[in-house]
C-alpha cells in the first residue's frame, strides 16, 4: 500500500472511529468463521474494535464443530422444526465442545506477543451466567430434554464488565434457575443480549461476505421485510447457507426490536468487518430498521412538495429558479425524502454523459428536519446513482454551501473544469463556486 492510501484510509475512518466510540456491538461469531483460517485475523479485529473504545459482546456458536464431534462420537441427533433435541450423550459432546471454544478465544484473545497487531492490548475477557435459559419443553408430542432458548439477561452485570473495558463471551451453553444447563443457538443469545443491551449492532459473518442479490453482486442494503422473504426462499433450499440464515434469524428480530444495524461480511476476506464499520461505501450487506420516512426516486406527483421544498430557497437567491414545467420534465433525475406523505428532502442528478460526469444539483430538506443529517443522505445516494451510471466524477454548484461540499470531500474547480454544456450555462453574475468530486 502507497502512503497516500494508508494516509486517505485513516483519514476517512476517523469520522467512524468517533461515531462508534462508545457504542455497544454484539459480534455473533458462528462456528463456520472459526473453522476458517482467517479466524486469528477476525479475533485480531475484535481486539482492535476494544481498543477504539467500542464496547463488545462477542457470542460464538458451534455448530459444525458439534456436529463433527457427534459424528465422530457414533452420535446422531434428531430434529424437530429445524430444533435440535439435544439428549443426554449428545449433550456431553456439546458442552465440551462449547468450553474447548471458549478457552481456544479466550486464549487468543489475551495474546499479546510484540509481532501480533495486538501487542499491549490487555484485554479482560469476561465469560459468566449473564444469560439464564430455560428448555424448550415439548412440542407436537416432542420432548426437546436440553434444548433451551434464553428466560432473562443479566442486563446489569454485561454493562459492568463493557464499563470496566472488557470483551463479554458467551457461547451456546448457558445455565437455568434449577441449576441445570441447556443448549441454546448462538443466533438467539446474540438477538436477545443486543436487544436488551439496547446494542448499536450486530455484526455476523458468511463465506461470501453478505447477501447475494440476482446481478450476482453483494445487496449493501435490506429492510426488515424484504430480508425475511429471502430468508424463506433460503430455508426452502436444502443446501441453503446456515450462518446467513442464522444471521438474518437474529438481524430481523433484531431490527424489528429496535437495534439500528446489522452487519453481514465475509470471514474469509481478511479485514471485511473493518472495511464495513470504518469505511464510507462499506463492503457487506446492512439490515436496517425500518423507518417513518424513506428515499426514493421521485415521480411526477411530488412535484407539488419539491416546488414547496425550494420556492423558499430560491427566494432566498439559493437555488436557481425552477418552473413547474421544468420540474416536470426534470423529475425523474430528482429523488425525493418522503415522511408520512410529505415530501421533506429533495435533491437531483443531472447527466453529462458526454464527458461521464453528473451533476448534483437542487438539494433542498424542509426548515423543520434539517437536524438529522438528511442532505448528507440525499448526497449519499445521488453517488451511488453515479457510480451506477459509471460516471467519473460529480459536480455541484453553490453560493453559500461551500464548508459543507468540502467536508463530503468535494474540492473546488473552475469553470474550465465543467462539461463545456454547463460551462455554457454558467452564470457569471450569479458566481456560483464550482466543486467536485471524484468518483
Amino acid at each position: 500500500m502507497r502512503t497516500t492510501e494508508l494516509v486517505d484510509g485513516f483519514r476517512q475512518s476517523a469520522p467512524y472511529v468517533n461515531s462508534h466510540r462508545g457504542k455497544t456491538f454484539v459480534v455473533m461469531l458462528g462456528g463456520e468463521a472459526i473453522d476458517q483460517p482467517g479466524f486469528r485475523s477476525i479475533i485480531n479485529d475484535i481486539a482492535l474494535l476494544n481498543t477504539l473504545g467500542i464496547k463488545i459482546v462477542l457470542v460464538y456458536g458451534a455448530r459444525p464443530q458439534i456436529n463433527k464431534a457427534l459424528e465422530k462420537a457414533g452420535l446422531n441427533c434428531d430434529y424437530h422444526n429445524r430444533i435440535r433435541v439435544t439428549d443426554d450423550d449428545s449433550f456431553q459432546v456439546i458442552k465440551q465442545v462449547a468450553g474447548a471454544l471458549q478457552l481456544d478465544i479466550t486464549a487468543r484473545l489475551s495474546m499479546s506477543l510484540s509481532n501480533t497487531p495486538m501487542h499491549n492490548a490487555q484485554i479482560n475477557v469476561v465469560s459468566g451466567n449473564f444469560v439464564i435459559a430455560q428448555p424448550l419443553g415439548v412440542d407436537d408430542g416432542i420432548d426437546y430434554l436440553h434444548s433451551g432458548r434464553v428466560r432473562r439477561i443479566d442486563v446489569q452485570g454485561i454493562r459492568r464488565q463493557l464499563d470496566n473495558n472488557g470483551i463479554v463471551l458467551m457461547g451456546p451453553v448457558a445455565a437455568s434457575v434449577t441449576g441445570e444447563s441447556f443448549n441454546l443457538t448462538a443466533e438467539e443469545i446474540a438477538t436477545q443480549v443486543a436487544i436488551k443491551l439496547k446494542a448499536e449492532k450486530i455484526i455476523g459473518f458468511n463465506e461470501v461476505g453478505g447477501i447475494v442479490g440476482e446481478d450476482g453482486d453483494i445487496t449493501a442494503e435490506l429492510m426488515p421485510n424484504y430480508a425475511e422473504h429471502l430468508m424463506w426462499q433460503m430455508e426452502q433450499k436444502e443446501d441453503a447457507c446456515t450462518a446467513t440464515v442464522a444471521f438474518l434469524h437474529a438481524a430481523i428480530t433484531a431490527c424489528r426490536s429496535g437495534v439500528s444495524r446489522c452487519h453481514l461480511v465475509s470471514y474469509s476476506e481478511n479485514g471485511a468487518m473493518l472495511q464495513e464499520l470504518f469505511s464510507r461505501d462499506g463492503i457487506g450487506t446492512q439490515i436496517v430498521t425500518e423507518a417513518a420516512e424513506r428515499l426514493r426516486a421521485a415521480s411526477i406527483t411530488d412535484i407539488g412538495g419539491i416546488l414547496d421544498l425550494i420556492r423558499p430557497l430560491e427566494q432566498q437567491g439559493l437555488l436557481v429558479r425552477r418552473s413547474r414545467e421544468q420540474l416536470e420534465m426534470e423529475i425523474d433525475q430528482f429523488v425525493v425524502i418522503e415522511r408520512d406523505g410529505l415530501i421533506i428532502g429533495c435533491a437531483a442528478l443531472y447527466p453529462f454523459p458526454e464527458e461521464n460526469v453528473g451533476e448534483f444539483a437542487c438539494l433542498a430538506v424542509h426548515e423543520q428536519y434539517r437536524d438529522a443529517d438528511r442532505g448528507s443522505a440525499l448526497l449519499k445516494n445521488i453517488i451511488q446513482l453515479a457510480r451506477q451510471r459509471k460516471y467519473y466524477r460529480l459536480f455541484a454548484l453553490t453560493t453559500r454551501s461551500i464548508h459543507w461540499f468540502q467536508e463530503h470531500g468535494f474540492e473546488l474547480v473552475t469553470v474550465q473544469d465543467l462539461p463545456e454544456k454547463k460551462q455554457q450555462l454558467y452564470n457569471y453574475q450569479r458566481r456560483s463556486k464550482i466543486l467536485a468530486l471524484d468518483l
